[in-house]
C-alpha cells in the first residue's frame, strides 16, 4: 500500500499503461471504491462530505448547501479547463481523442468545440477574449483569432521545436507564460512520439516583439502554473519531482523575469503523497491544486493558504488533472478529472480571467 502511495508522477509510466488500457481500469477501480452515487440521481446530504475543512481558514470558502456535481464524462484524459465569460461556456481538452469540448452554462449542453485540436492540453483566454491553446501534437502554442484563423505564437526555441507545450497563463502586460515538460512527445497517445529537444522549462512570449525567453529550467517537469492575484508571484507545479510533488513559487520581476525560487508546498494529506497537474489562485491568494496519482482519500483538489499551509480538500473518485474558476460570478470551481468534468460552487472567486 505504501508503495502505491509513493507512486511516481512520471507520465512516461502513466501514459504507457494508459495506452494499454491501464488508465481506464485504474479510473474505474477508483470509482468502484466510492460509495457515493456520482450519477446525480441520488440526493447528497448537505454539507457535502467530500468538501473537507482541514484548517478553520477553509471554513469561509465551503458552502453548506452545495454539492460537487459531475457535469460531463466519457473522455479519455480530460485537461485544460478555461472559462469564457462572454460566451458563458467552459472549454476543455480531451487530449488522446484530439478534440476540445465545450460545456454551456445556459443549459449544461456539451458539444465538440474543436476537432482536431492538435492534441491540445492547456487552454486559457487573453485579455482580448481570444483563446490560447498548448498543442502537444504540433509542439506549439497557438491563438485563435476572432475570424477563426490560427496564429502560431511559439513553435521553437533556439532553432529547435519545443518538447510539447503543456499549460499557459496570461499577464496583464500581454505576455504569455507557458510550460514545456514534453509529455505529449513521449508517446503517440497524447501527441506524436519524438525526441525532447530542450531541458524542460518555463517560457515567456513577449507581447511586443513575440520573442520567446526561457524564464526558468530549475524544475524536473514544470507543468501547471498560475500567478498570484497581484501578478507578483508565479506558482508552478513540478510533476517530475519525487513524491510528494512540490509546487514552487518565484517572485516576478519587472513583469518578465523570475527570482528567488523556492518551494511553496508539497502535495501530501493524511500521510498520502501524490502530485498536482494544474493550479489556480483565488482572490484571497489561496492556491487550488488538482490532486492525483495517490488514490482514494487523496484524488481531487487540495487548497493551500498563501503561506503554503494545507487548509482544505475536495475529494473526487478520479485523478484530477486541472482546475479553473468560472461561472458568471467566477465562484464555481471546474475540475477536469481523468474521464470526467466536475464542478462545485465555493465562497470565493477566481483571481484571474479564467
Amino acid at each position: 500500500m505504501e508503495k502505491e502511495r509513493e507512486m511516481s508522477l512520471n507520465r512516461r509510466g502513466f501514459l504507457g499503461r494508459a495506452a494499454a488500457g491501464f488508465g481506464f481500469m485504474t479510473s474505474m477501480a477508483v470509482l468502484g471504491e466510492s460509495t457515493r452515487d456520482w450519477s446525480g440521481r441520488e440526493p447528497i446530504r448537505y454539507p457535502d462530505p467530500d468538501i473537507v475543512v482541514i484548517d478553520p481558514r477553509f471554513g469561509k470558502y465551503k458552502l453548506g448547501n452545495t454539492a460537487i456535481q459531475r457535469i460531463d464524462q466519457g473522455m479519455l484524459w480530460a485537461e485544460g479547463p478555461a472559462w469564457n465569460g462572454v460566451g458563458k461556456y467552459l472549454v476543455y481538452s480531451d487530449i488522446p481523442s484530439n478534440v476540445q469540448r465545450r460545456w454551456l452554462d445556459d443549459n449544461g449542453a456539451v458539444s465538440t468545440f474543436r476537432n482536431p485540436s492538435g492534441n491540445s492540453n492547456g487552454n486559457t483566454f487573453d485579455f482580448q477574449g481570444r483563446q490560447i491553446s498548448c498543442e502537444h501534437g504540433n509542439r506549439r502554442v497557438v491563438r485563435y483569432e476572432y475570424d477563426g484563423s490560427v496564429t502560431v505564437l511559439a513553435s521553437e526555441y533556439n532553432g529547435k521545436p519545443f518538447n510539447a507545450p503543456n499549460d499557459a497563463v496570461v499577464h496583464p502586460d500581454g505576455g504569455i507564460w507557458f510550460t514545456d515538460p514534453g509529455y505529449g512527445s513521449m508517446m503517440n497517445y497524447e501527441g506524436n512520439k519524438g525526441p525532447l529537444h530542450h531541458k524542460e522549462s518555463v517560457y515567456r512570449i513577449d507581447p511586443d516583439s513575440g520573442r520567446i525567453a526561457k524564464v526558468t529550467d530549475e524544475l524536473v517537469k514544470p507543468n501547471g502554473l498560475c500567478f498570484s492575484p497581484d501578478y507578483k508571484k508565479l506558482y508552478v507545479a513540478d510533476t517530475g519531482a519525487p513524491s510528494p510533488k512540490p509546487i514552487w513559487v518565484w517572485d516576478v520581476v519587472n513583469s518578465n523575469r523570475l527570482s528567488n525560487g523556492r518551494e511553496f508546498c508539497r502535495m501530501e494529506v493524511n500521510g498520502i503523497r501524490g502530485g498536482s497537474d494544474g493550479i489556480r489562485a483565488d482572490v484571497d491568494g489561496n492556491i487550488w491544486a488538482s490532486a492525483g496519482w495517490a488514490g482514494d482519500g487523496f484524488d481531487g483538489v487540495l487548497v493551500f493558504a498563501p503561506d503554503g499551509d494545507l487548509i482544505g480538500q475536495i475529494r473526487l473518485p478520479e485523478i484530477c488533472s486541472n482546475v479553473c474558476f468560472g461561472g458568471v460570478k467566477r465562484n464555481r470551481l471546474f475540475m477536469t478529472a481523468s474521464q470526467s468534468l466536475y464542478a462545485v460552487y465555493v465562497e470565493t472567486q477566481g483571481a484571474h480571467i479564467c
